[in-house]
């Protein structure tokens, strides 16, 4: 049984991603699960996307249950630089962010094992909400 929210995402971050995914290996880690999530989106025009939705280039703040926040950029794999601050769409946590709503809960692998769970408290940016349709 899926219980995972709906999703939204924009025509351009689909049409983006659908090209990315063309272009790599068959067996490449995360391909099978963005896949998997772009196939159960509703996608909208990018002028159209809630302001509160995670799109490619969001930058989302977290609340950690039991205290805590901390802030990410849902990148392309091209944009990611080692800082510890943007995610790669094709992480397993990338991909399931992707079209995430604030106030959604997600559970996110610890470092040395076990989950901690976690909620979208706000999108700090989202490109849309800044106009930037053609990014």
């Amino acid at each position: 049984m899926n219980t995972r929210s709906a999703i939204i995402i924009t025509s351009q971050d689909l049409d983006r991603l659908e090209a990315l995914l063309d272009t790599l290996p068959h067996d490449i880690p995360g391909k099978e699960e963005l896949q998997t999530e772009l196939d159960r989106a509703e996608v909208v025009p990018p002028a159209e996307i809630p302001g509160d939705v995670v799109t490619m280039n969001s930058k989302v703040l977290f609340s950690v249950d039991g205290g805590g926040e901390f802030c990410l950029t849902l990148v392309y794999p091209k944009d990611t630089d080692g800082s510890a601050d943007r995610i790669s769409v094709l992480a397993p946590v990338g991909s399931a962010l992707l079209g995430l709503s604030a106030g959604e809960r997600i559970e996110w692998p610890k470092p040395g094992g076990g989950m901690m769970k976690l909620q979208i408290k706000e999108v700090l940016y989202q490109p849309e909400r800044e106009g930037e349709l053609h990014r």
